[in-house]
């Protein structure tokens, strides 16, 4: 079996999938812009042969890399980067090459907003309102409907970069005059925690894992505020959530790989979809997965993929968080991170610095706790988070 594995260096825990893939017996080709002798050394020992190209912003360089492993290999069964930035690309070098898995006409579901929207609704699964927008006229009549404020994001965007909180009509016509040349799908505001459903579907679309995240604050707030992120799994998956969840990733036709859903649980506890990523959840938590599960998802992966059984059992022994601190500007911590390892030392997993891309987001040092109980973590986050005022 050939797997082309796009980009298979970043993120740099992503190497474990070709790490688990060989194992399985799996012929690993990865296909990159990074020079060979600059990767990890299990990652290259992992793969049978590197393709490195100059841009992989340049599909024919990319597609003159698949062409090469079929000419050398045969034919590709799988091509894959895990990563959200190269979905597009993932889906068109498919097509081409008739490989399994999203085609290009699958892409508008899965990176609009717009049209998740109409998938979500499909499935019986409340969203906001909101809607495309191009002139100030189109976005008015929508706020006549919805009221101050507003929500404003590219249709086709990742994560909260370009993402506006919109209060009063002075702030909606600096939008219109600084706004990036894209389009923008604008949205009631909606508040409350972001929860997520995520997962792993086999090859004939069944929920084989499943889990789930809350977030105490949302990405467009961290990023904005340059706030600290702090985030858990639950041990127990609500059952709305479950079945809005379940009903979205039937809707979205997801097959054989990880995704990521979220939602909104308002302060009335009812749920409202928010989008779907059709790729694992970002940072840290695929190891996440598993942490809180003493098991390894990379390897379940590698062998769905391989056809071989798969062995969860995922009962959730253990509340996981992530605590990502931003090291940057005026911020300062109450608590240097020694003393934070040092104190919560016994409940620490992992710690260790985020990649620059990353850190906007998700804080430019991680630190990863678990418990059987969600108290001592929520402890702890207070304690390592915690800022000097002024």
């Amino acid at each position: 079996m050939n797997y082309v594995f796009v980009s298979p260096y970043f993120p740099s825990n992503f190497k474990y999938f070709a790490i688990r893939l060989k194992e399985e017996g799996i012929n690993v080709l990865g296909v990159g812009s990074e020079p060979y002798d600059k990767l990890d050394p299990e990652l290259r020992s992992a793969m049978t042969e590197y393709y490195k190209v100059d841009n992989m912003e340049d599909y024919n360089q990319m597609l003159e890399a698949c062409g090469f492993f079929t000419y050398k290999y045969g034919k590709i069964d799988r091509i894959e980067s895990h990563n959200e930035y190269w979905l597009e690309q993932d889906a068109q070098l498919r097509t081409d090459f008739n490989v399994f898995g999203f085609k290009t006409a699958d892409m508008a579901n899965v990176k609009f907003k717009s049209k998740m929207k109409e998938v979500f609704r499909s499935a019986g699964v409340p969203v906001a309102r909101g809607k495309v927008v191009t002139t100030p006229k189109e976005a008015k009549a929508l706020i006549k409907e919805t009221g101050y404020p507003v929500c404003a994001k590219p249709d086709n965007g990742v994560g909260a970069a370009n993402t506006y909180k919109i209060k009063n009509d002075a702030e909606l016509a600096r939008f219109f005059e600084t706004k990036p040349d894209t389009d923008y799908i604008m949205e009631e505001f909606i508040e409350g925690e972001i929860h997520t459903f995520d997962g792993l579907v086999d090859r004939e679309g069944n929920v084989v894992f499943m889990n789930s995240f809350i977030f105490d604050k949302g990405v467009m707030e961290t990023v904005n505020d340059q706030l600290d992120m702090f985030y858990y799994n639950q041990r127990e998956i609500p059952e709305d959530l479950k079945k809005l969840g379940l009903a979205a990733v039937k809707a979205f036709k997801l097959q054989e790989r990880f995704f990521h859903i979220e939602f909104f649980r308002q302060k009335d506890q009812s749920l409202v979809g928010l989008e779907v990523n059709v790729r694992p959840p970002g940072g840290l938590s695929m190891d996440m997965f598993n942490f809180s599960n003493d098991m390894d998802f990379y390897s379940q992966y590698a062998k769905l993929v391989a056809g071989h059984p798969i062995e969860i059992d995922a009962k959730r022994p253990y509340y996981c968080a992530y605590v990502g601190l931003k090291h940057r500007g005026l911020i300062r911590h109450s608590h240097s991170t020694g003393d934070s390892l040092d104190k919560y030392g016994d409940l620490v997993v992992h710690h260790g610095p985020i990649a620059s891309i990353f850190a906007a987001a998700i804080g430019d040092y991680a630190i990863v706790i678990r418990s059987p109980e969600l108290e001592p973590l929520k402890e702890a986050s207070r304690f390592i988070m915690a800022r000097e005022i002024g």
